[in-house]
């Protein structure tokens, strides 16, 4: 027993009396003149009750009332002495009354005294407390009286003391019983609460305190005491009683009223009772042997007689001495006190004989048999190490080490074998000889192996019973509790303080015996227990088998006169021994048993005797998956026929893993491809197709149609691309980017677009005949992404309440689209819409000239009827601001440094240099890129070559910096004061001659290339037929990006923004983890 606190509070006066609410979930006390009212739970004061002028001695809560609300008075008697105490009996009939001269007085409720008691001291042993035993199994009521001569004693209602008096060598101040009588708790100037048995044996203590205690309860119904004292200090603990057992095969030992001890046979259900009457400490038993720890010795028991029946104890010898050991061991002529880390062997006259000290601290102990004064124990301990030790060795043998703590053991039957729980709720198999894990299994908190089977344990956790044989599978039972212990059919259970022995059917390890055709193991088993239809079932498997022998024996034990007849006459007939006829009898027998309806019996014989198509037929027919795939692993791989019939079953039978892995044991390929095909497992069909690249026709296109029919267009399309299928891929990007443009989906159209011009760029590449249209597709289709890219901002600006672009964003669109329509307005763009935006955000930044040149497009226009106001309000408005546009929002030539117009009738193209400008695909503003041709000769690799050979000038600290990774090329340029003079060479090729209306592109040579910094240069490298495209930045203190996949060019940090928030290309939705074209 413990006492664990549970919380404590302080008042600031005595605490006089305690008393529970009859639920427990209140607790009321009194404190000098103050009543406090506390939540039990966890000490919470709820409230202060006030209102009483002198000190309170006495609280209690009502449960069925003082008196009658009729009674008008309540009948007062005198007595002889002062009253310190009081206690009524449980049915309400009789007041006892501890008085101050040592009397105490029993009276009826009507105050007439029947009893009168005195005690031994008179007024010199005032009767301080008394509580009545609440049980309802006792017989009589009894009385408990603690008085200051410093005893308790007890008394029947009759005045009869029972027993002797119990010497306190305290003054007590309180006394009440625990739980339902079973226990006393006595508190008083020893500044404890102490607990006692209902007889007065002092079991221990419950808490020490500072000062005296003045009263002690215990919570109704539960395990949980409350005790005040003459500081004010309140405590509430919680008694923990643990379990005090020993076990040894069927006998079973454990305390009982904490100074009994009951030996129960598991077997029999026969208990005996030895009564100690002292605390029992410790229990061991063995073989014929019972040692018990009390306080101040330990009593060693024998039984009897040698009969296995016998349950007569008597006292073999008495070790008069304390001991404080941690587990209690018993064997024929020794005790063993384990004592954290250390070990000692006792013989029964008390005299130490050996002792081992271990590594690390004891978690288990266990005596595992040996001749007498030899006995075998198995220690376990917290570091994981596991060692033998003989009683009259003092050297311990270690078994094995392990990397978690012990808490289980146990030994297989023949010492071969050891079970282990460690503290990770893990049971681990070792081999002891080998000492290889066998295996283990998790949820496991005790582990025992059966007494009479060496390959069987059972392992209890998690509320199941685990039983596995051999190296099967487990087999799983609910079950509350501990397992302490296995033998033959029978588990012992240990739950809560009781043990019970559970009668488990071993018909599960049976038939997993059975299905491995282990006829003499699974005889074994079934001899442990099973029922009469597992021993039928035996006796058919081990015939079916041809095991005759364990056939005729579980025959016999179902009493079948009719097989053991046929076994008999298989037996005389195979004597002839010619193989021939062996296969023709066993084939009859097949066929008598699919006669009268024993299929699987018939499959087994067919097998046997080499009729495999026949067994195929049989299981197929029965839809029994597991046997189609058994035969089909043991045939060899040239047995086409049945093979192939087990996959066509198997198939049927809606297993395609199995008639998968029959059809790659063929090495039929092509069926296996069109089975992947067939049940939709796309993956392996995939893997197959890339180890076998012949079959990817087969695969793709089926993929592709399917896809198409669960509405995945853009995967079907990826995949009719992968089958070679590109007419069908284009019919299905078309019919993509016409339903976004139909439902106003336009960063989706042009997505597609985008995907439908590298469709045509993919087929130019492929078909040399169709390479110019191709080109001019891929053109037409790039130039469509642009625009429905762009339009998507005007459409959501346009239709939604708020827009997440700035205005400058939208202005630059404006623009771009504005100047990049051609005559025929592309399907879903509205240059209404296009319009109103250019309008509304020219006049918001100030390009007054701009807005009134766009309001008057307006007015040629036919204009909804939803934005007819707003433009007619504009229209009007725009007429008060001034006929010119902002400076700061003119567009810059970055070839010539020609300001350009807002609205340039040449397109998006430079009106002096006609160089065409490149936009950022985020913010629409005019990069600072200038695009530059190589000179005839110079090939793409060359001209990186020469590029990468970069040639330092004086005078000049260009820190540059390109980030390449797969997701992106970023060119980041900072360039100091220093960089101030040196004519480049690239810069005197951006000039050209004025006045010319033919656009002069930037063609470098050789030379020029080597003075560029790598660092300077973006590169679109198209795949042929294209050439790639080279633009030079002309800011260094600028950072562009450019998409490796779509070559569109960002803001370095707008497009790390948009790949941030969306995770991939805003253009062409390359996610950011894909590698690089």
């Amino acid at each position: 027993m413990r006492a664990v606190l549970t919380w404590r509070d302080k008042a600031e006066h005595c605490i006089n009396d305690i008393a529970f609410k009859p639920d427990g979930t209140q607790l009321i006390l009194a404190a000098g003149s103050r009543l406090l009212v506390y939540d039990t739970s966890d000490g919470t004061l709820l409230q202060p009750l006030k209102g009483h002028k002198d000190t309170v001695y006495c609280v209690a809560y009502a449960k069925d009332g003082l008196w009658s609300p009729e009674q008008k008075s309540v009948s007062k008697h005198k007595s002889s002495s002062k009253i310190i105490c009081c206690s009524w009996t449980n049915d309400g009939q009789y007041l006892a009354l501890g008085m101050f001269n040592g009397i105490i007085s029993i009276r009826n409720k009507n105050g007439e005294e029947k009893v009168k008691i005195e005690r031994p001291g008179g007024s010199l042993s005032p009767i301080w407390s008394i509580c009545w035993n609440p049980s309802r199994e006792e017989r009589n009521d009894i009385l408990a009286v603690a008085d200051w001569g410093q005893k308790v004693s007890f008394y029947q209602l009759s005045g009869k003391q029972i027993g002797k008096d119990r010497a306190l060598n305290f003054d007590p101040c309180c006394i009440s019983y625990f739980t339902k009588g079973e226990y006393i708790l006595l508190g008083g100037s020893d500044k404890q609460v102490s607990l006692f048995t209902k007889d007065g044996v002092r079991l221990g203590t419950v808490g020490e305190q500072n000062s005296w205690v003045w009263t002690c309860q215990a919570k109704p119904d539960s395990n949980y005491v409350v005790v005040g004292c003459q500081d004010g200090t309140i405590s509430f603990y919680q008694l923990i009683f643990s379990t005090v057992h020993g076990l040894y095969k069927d006998r079973y030992a454990y305390r009982d009223s904490m100074t009994d001890v009951i030996v129960q046979h598991l077997i029999t259900e026969q208990k005996v009772r030895i009564k100690c009457k002292e605390l029992v400490k410790k229990i061991a038993i063995y073989r014929n042997r019972l040692a018990i720890q009390l306080p101040e010795k330990i009593l060693i028991y024998e039984l009897y007689s040698e009969d296995l029946s016998d349950m007569h104890y008597r006292v073999k010898e008495k070790i008069i001495k304390k001991f404080e050991c941690n587990l209690l061991v018993v064997c024929a002529n020794h005790i063993i006190l384990c004592q954290e880390k250390r070990l000692q062997c006792l013989s029964f006259s008390g005299v130490k004989e050996r002792e081992w000290q271990m590594e690390s601290l004891i978690r288990y102990i266990k005596v595992i048999g040996g001749p007498p004064g030899r006995e075998g124990l198995l220690v376990g301990l917290k570091n994981g190490q596991i060692l033998k030790i003989f009683v009259d060795n003092l050297f311990a043998i270690v078994l094995l080490k392990q990397a978690t703590a012990v808490r289980c053991l146990d030994m297989s039957a023949s010492r071969k074998k050891l079970a282990v729980v460690d503290e990770n709720d893990t049971c681990l198999v070792y081999d002891i000889d080998t000492k290889e894990l066998l295996f283990q299994e998790p949820n496991a908190n005790s582990v025992a192996w059966n007494t009479q089977c060496e390959d069987m344990l059972c392992f209890s956790g998690g509320g199941y019973l685990n039983i596995k044989a051999s190296t099967f599978p487990v087999h799983r039972q609910k079950l509350q509790g501990f397992v302490v212990g296995y033998n033959g059919s029978k588990i012992f259970c240990l739950h809560v303080f009781s043990i019970s022995a559970v009668e488990v059917p071993q018909s599960a390890p049976m038939y997993q015996y059975l299905d491995r055709k282990l006829f003499k193991e699974a005889y074994q088993i079934a001899c442990l227990g099973v029922t009469d239809t597992d021993w039928r079932e035996l006796a058919m498997e081990a015939l079916e088998g041809l095991d005759f022998e364990t056939a005729k024996k579980a025959f016999i034990r179902v009493q079948d006169l009719r097989y053991l007849e046929l076994i008999s006459s298989i037996e005389d007939f195979l004597g002839s021994g010619d193989p021939k006829e062996t296969k023709m009898l066993i084939t009859k027998q097949a066929d008598w048993a699919r006669n009268i309806k024993e299929p699987k019996a018939a499959v087994e014989m067919y097998i046997s005797a080499g009729e495999h198509v026949k067994a195929i037929e049989i299981c197929g027919d029965h839809g029994w998956v597991d046997m189609l795939i058994d035969i089909a692993r043991k045939l060899d791989k040239a047995e086409r026929e049945p093979l192939l019939l087990c996959a066509t079953y198997l198939k049927k039978l809606d297993s395609p893993g199995y008639a998968a892995e029959t059809y790659l044991k063929m090495g039929d390929l092509k069926s296996l491809v069109q089975l992947h095909v067939e049940t939709q497992r796309w993956d392996e069909a995939f893997a197959l197709g890339e180890k076998h690249p012949e079959f990817k026709d087969d695969i793709y296109m089926p993929y592709a149609q399917w896809l198409a029919e669960n509405d995945r267009f853009e995967e079907a399309q990826k995949a009719f691309h992968k089958a070679g299928r590109q007419r069908e891929a284009v019919q299905v990007l078309e019919q993509l980017t016409n339903n976004a443009v139909a439902e106003s989906r336009f960063n989706d159209a042009a997505y597609y677009y985008w995907m439908l011009s590298m469709q045509c760029l993919d087929i130019a590449q492929a078909d040399p005949a169709q390479k110019d249209t191709m080109l001019g597709k891929f053109y037409h289709f790039q130039r469509l992404a642009e625009l429905y890219h762009g339009y998507h901002a005007i459409h959501r600006h346009t239709e939604d309440p708020f827009s997440v672009h700035r205005p400058e964003t939208l202005f630059n669109i404006s623009r771009f689209l504005l100047h990049s329509l051609p005559k025929d307005t592309p399907s879903g763009i509205s240059k209404v819409k296009i319009l109103f935006t250019l309008a509304k955000q020219s006049k918001a930044l100030g390009a007054y000239r701009l807005a009134r040149h766009a309001y008057d497009k307006l007015r040629g226009l036919y204009i909804p009827a939803r934005f007819q106001k707003s433009i007619e309000l504009g229209t009007l408005t725009i007429r008060a601001k001034p006929f010119h546009d902002s400076e700061e929002l003119v567009p810059l030539c970055y070839r010539c440094s020609t300001n350009n117009p807002l609205l340039n009738n040449l397109g998006n193209v430079c009106i002096n240099c006609r160089q065409p400008f490149i936009f950022s695909a985020s913010s629409y503003d005019v990069l600072h890129l200038v695009e530059f041709y190589l000179e005839e000769g110079i090939t793409d690799e060359e001209a990186i070559s020469l590029i990468d050979l970069e040639v330092l000038r004086p005078k000049r600290d260009d820190r540059q910096l390109e980030i390449a990774n797969n997701s992106s090329q970023i060119l980041r340029l900072v360039e100091t004061k220093d960089s101030i003079g040196d004519e480049d060479p690239f810069t005197a090729k951006l000039s050209f001659e004025q006045g010319g209306s033919e656009f002069v592109p930037v063609v470098v040579s050789r030379l020029v290339l080597r003075s560029m910094s790598r660092r300077d240069v973006l590169i679109k490298r198209w795949p042929p037929p294209l050439r790639w495209q080279y633009f030079r930045s002309l800011l260094p203190d600028a950072s562009i990006t450019m998409c490796p996949s779509c070559f569109q060019m960002f803001h370095s940090e707008d497009y790390e923004l948009l790949v941030l928030q969306h995770g991939c290309c805003p253009y062409c939705r390359r996610c950011k983890d894909d590698p690089g074209p």
